[in-house]
């Protein structure tokens, strides 16, 4: 036999590969937005990465929609619940909590975006919830103030980080900031006296405290907004 074109091995010889799981395919799908964005998490992306065919992963994951739904689940596991516990003020213990939820989208993106319309429904985003109601209602707010409200607060803190992760994938987003920033500082004092008067105070304080402050005002104002009867 010419040792230079060896038989080739037969089926009953290759490793085999190991099943499909839904655990298994949103490992992937973390490994390969980690690796390569959001952008690449597509069906046929990870079926070439489990060596498998798409159809195959629709008897787990409806569609990408859905897909994204799972990733943004399994990462909110690194949001910080443990201000829930803490001393202090309950106010600032909400915004810490969410304030580390907008930070996890923050390191990820594509993923901020996608959490728009994303809506994951595991324990991750459920422990989310209920930290934010426990806080809500250690506050004194009405239960049914507080239903609506969280939901207020996570498109507040979602759009925050969706909004971010745009500048920062733009290159030109410092330049357009610093000319905002001159044309608010020059503008006529007669044709915006409002504008003249607060000036730089417009795009002030970091993002970090305006975030912060942003958290506040929302729950001030869910807290003195009684919902009208159905």
């Amino acid at each position: 036999m010419n040792s230079r074109n060896p038989a080739p091995r037969s089926r009953r010889e290759r490793p085999a590969k190991p099943a499909l799981s839904y655990e298994g395919i949103v490992a992937t799908a973390v490994g390969v937005m980690r690796a390569e964005g959001l952008q690449r998490v597509t069906m046929r992306r990870l079926a070439q990465e489990l060596d498998t065919g798409p159809a195959s992963l629709y008897v787990y994951v409806a569609n990408t929609a859905e897909l994204h739904a799972a990733i943004l689940e399994e990462l909110l596991g690194a949001v910080d619940l443990g201000p829930v516990s803490a001393a202090g003020d309950w106010r600032d213990r909400l915004a810490a909590v969410l304030g580390s939820y907008t930070r996890v989208l923050f390191e990820y993106p594509g993923l901020a975006h996608s959490a728009l319309v994303a809506r994951p429904s595991g324990p991750n985003y459920l422990g989310l919830v209920e930290a934010l109601l426990a806080l809500l209602h250690e506050g004194g707010i009405p239960d049914a103030q507080a239903a609506w409200g969280v939901d207020v607060l996570l498109q507040v803190a979602t759009a925050t980080a969706a909004e971010q992760s745009v500048r920062d994938r733009d290159i030109a987003a410092e330049d357009e900031h610093d000319a905002l920033v001159d044309a608010l500082r020059q503008v006529s004092a007669e044709t915006y006296p409002r504008i003249a008067a607060l000036g730089a105070d417009l795009v002030s304080g970091a993002p970090e405290q305006r975030l912060a402050w942003i958290f506040r005002a929302v729950v001030n104002g869910v807290q003195a907004t009684p919902r009208q009867p159905d």
